[in-house]
């Protein structure tokens, strides 16, 4: 079951405003993370040691929990579980995916 977010009345603007901010937000974070699992999900594993970071399954676990999280919970990246998982994908796609990048001198993306 996905959560929701409760589309507020045009009684208080102020209200209406953060909503959608916050819809905005966890739409980016969904959009960042979804780049960064299919990213991670298509690398070869012994690439991620020869760049010297952690491992495909764990950047998988991270990414694809946080992924997870977002989805079924809508976790908004002002929370705690959303600003995990915003900052698990900026730092894989931010970090890893470069050195990646170098390794295979192009790549797909």
């Amino acid at each position: 079951m996905m959560f929701q977010f409760p589309v507020p009345t045009l009684d208080n603007f102020a209200v209406v405003v953060e909503y959608y901010i916050a819809l905005l937000l966890t739409v980016f974070t969904l959009v960042l993370e979804l780049v960064a699992l299919v990213h991670c999900a298509i690398q070869r594993s012994d690439a991620f040691r020869a760049v010297g970071t952690l491992s495909k399954p764990v950047w998988l676990l991270l990414i694809g929990g946080s992924t997870l999280l977002t989805l079924l919970l809508g976790a908004s990246p002002l929370g705690l579980i959303g600003l995990v998982g915003l900052v698990a994908a900026s730092v894989y796609l931010l970090d890893v995916k470069p050195g990646l990048r170098d390794l295979h001198s192009g790549g797909l993306w």
